[in-house]
């Protein structure tokens, strides 16, 4: 079989758009400017919402790209065949240029020409959206497929569940898509067997979105003005489509697990350790392009930092039941660097700041243990002789008040012949949980779809408080990201020292006394190289190539 490899697969997906006359523009940091909605960029059209609202981009009309995004929803399924937390996204986009016509029409051709990606035809399924009480049938969709000679048996009209994209938010673009499928070496599970089913005989390899409809608050859909395409392939996921096995026998892994696999010390092999390694090679693989992100992020307890605390922390439970040190997941990491930093030369620039992270926070995760472990004998000495059960409620407050795995006070509660309550232990979790998602839903509101006067305002403060803080602290200060909503903003920014009341008093002299004059605020699109020229201090990222 042929051998695909991702370098191969990114090149040739952004030849082939070039040649179609679209752009490359450049991957974003994984951390979403000016959108409290998500924590991290979960696909390429993100970093593009308000052009796909309207406003112009200084590159075109035609875009494309290859985007690194985080996905942590099913991080309990990581370790299967499918699952990863960090990924890589093929997307290209119209900006209310070409529509369904060209853009099933070049999906066709990159799929199945001998000069790009030569998939055999016979093997590539499409559904295309059923239409509703909101939206007409997509026949013209399922014509364009027709048009490029696919069987009518290989066409499938699926409910809006299944083919239907947005709005982002209560309201907003949106509209049907078109799902593009490979057909693995699976059986067919029954005789209504198609696209849609979870028998894994199918495997989704890109989506065309066709954003022509716009949702209002009070849920009636219009036909939109500016009519876009959005699309994106997952890397990984072509990979295993063209290649077959798993995602993790694909090459993004191959390295990091042969790294891993030497540090292993256990002599017999079994289904656990091979989940272990691949939890590890994932978490690690995503820790080092958090830790390595430009805009910079580090482990803590809070929004992002605490998704890269709970990945590092998870990846060394799993290293250390395969008794793999500190130093070997250092080592893992270093491979990830040198895996990705000719694509993604940051990682390169930040390695010494990847490696001191890391570090540090298996530090913490040690001492974590050291104080669990004597939190745990104080709580089992305290249960009855004749009871021979730990409560869910002391399992649960060992995992969120010290941060100890659930899997460590299960093993340890075997050694004394102790048995948790799993039941009660689930009933905190949730309520925790829930919780979590309440206060999260209060403060992740808003996002770039958010185009509202209060935070257009709020937008341009940032930019104030910037260059106040610039003045005030020196030119060092860079900024590290942004978090927006109508009532309020959050600027985060580097230096080497806490800030002075002094300090804080004088930059809120400076953005007041600006924003007292009144000053016109105007638009202007340019060139990069102009930009830098008008004392533009932003970060300007290359494309890839």
């Amino acid at each position: 079989m042929k051998k695909y490899t991702a370098d191969k697969i990114r090149k040739k997906y952004l030849e082939f758009f070039v040649s179609k006359n679209h752009k490359i523009i450049s991957s974003t940091s994984i951390i979403p400017e000016n959108d409290p909605t998500v924590l991290f960029i979960t696909a390429g059209m993100q970093p593009l919402v308000p052009y796909l609202l309207g406003e112009s981009h200084p590159q075109g009309t035609k875009l494309t790209n290859v985007q690194r995004c985080v996905r942590t929803g099913d991080i309990e399924e990581v370790g299967d065949d499918t699952h990863c937390t960090f990924f890589e996204m093929l997307g290209n986009w119209s900006l209310g240029d070409y529509f369904k016509e060209e853009s099933i029409r070049w999906s066709w051709e990159f799929l199945t020409s001998k000069d790009w990606l030569g998939i055999d035809r016979d093997r590539l399924y499409f559904t295309v959206f059923e239409g509703d009480d909101d939206a007409a049938r997509d026949v013209s969709s399922y014509q364009h497929w027709l048009d490029q000679g696919v069987s009518e048996e290989h066409i499938f009209f699926l409910p809006k569940n299944d083919n239907w994209w947005g709005p982002a938010g209560k309201s907003g673009p949106c509209g049907p898509d078109t799902e593009i499928f490979i057909e693995t070496e699976k059986e067919k599970c029954s005789g209504s067997c198609n696209p849609s089913c979870d028998c894994g005989r199918f495997i989704e390899i890109w989506n065309n979105v066709f954003m022509e409809y716009n949702k209002d608050e009070r849920g009636f859909f219009t036909l939109l003005n500016q009519k876009n395409v959005d699309t994106g392939m997952g890397l990984e996921r072509i990979l295993v489509a063209l290649n077959g096995g798993s995602i993790y026998e694909t090459d993004v892994f191959e390295e990091t697990i042969a790294t891993i696999q030497s540090l292993v010390r256990l002599e017999n092999s079994d289904d656990q350790m091979e989940k272990s390694i691949r939890i590890i090679a994932d978490h690690i693989r995503t820790s080092v392009f958090m830790l390595g992100d430009h805009k910079g992020m580090a482990p803590s307890n809070v929004d992002q930092g605490y998704v890269l605390r709970r990945l590092i922390r998870r990846a060394a439970r799993h290293a250390q039941m395969l008794s793999i040190d500190d130093d070997g997941l250092i080592e893992v990491a270093r491979t990830v660097v040198r895996k990705y930093q000719h694509v993604y030369p940051e990682l390169r620039e930040r390695n010494e700041i990847i490696t001191n992270e890391l570090k540090k926070e298996l530090e913490r995760f040690r001492k974590t243990l050291i104080n669990g472990l004597k939190e745990f004998e104080k709580v089992v000495s305290n249960i009855p002789n004749d009871q021979l059960v730990l409560g869910g409620k002391d399992t649960f407050r060992l995992y969120e008040t010290f941060g100890f795995p659930i899997e460590f006070t299960q093993e340890l509660a075997s050694e004394r012949n102790l048995r948790i309550d799993m039941s009660e232990y689930q009933e905190f979790a949730m309520s925790h949980r829930q919780r979590s998602q309440e206060g999260g839903a209060k403060k992740f509101k808003g996002g770039l779809a958010d185009r509202s006067t209060e935070t257009t305002r709020l937008h341009t403060a940032t930019h104030l408080l910037h260059e106040g803080l610039r003045r005030v602290l020196g030119e060092s200060v860079e900024q590290r990201g942004s978090n927006i909503t109508a009532e309020r903003l959050r600027f985060d920014f580097t230096f080497h020292r806490k800030v002075t009341q002094e300090e804080i008093k004088r930059l809120e002299d400076l953005v007041n006394e600006q924003i007292s004059k009144g000053l016109a605020i105007s638009i202007k699109e340019m060139s990069v190289d102009e930009a830098k020229k008008n004392g533009s201090y932003r970060t300007i990222r290359k494309p890839i190539r």
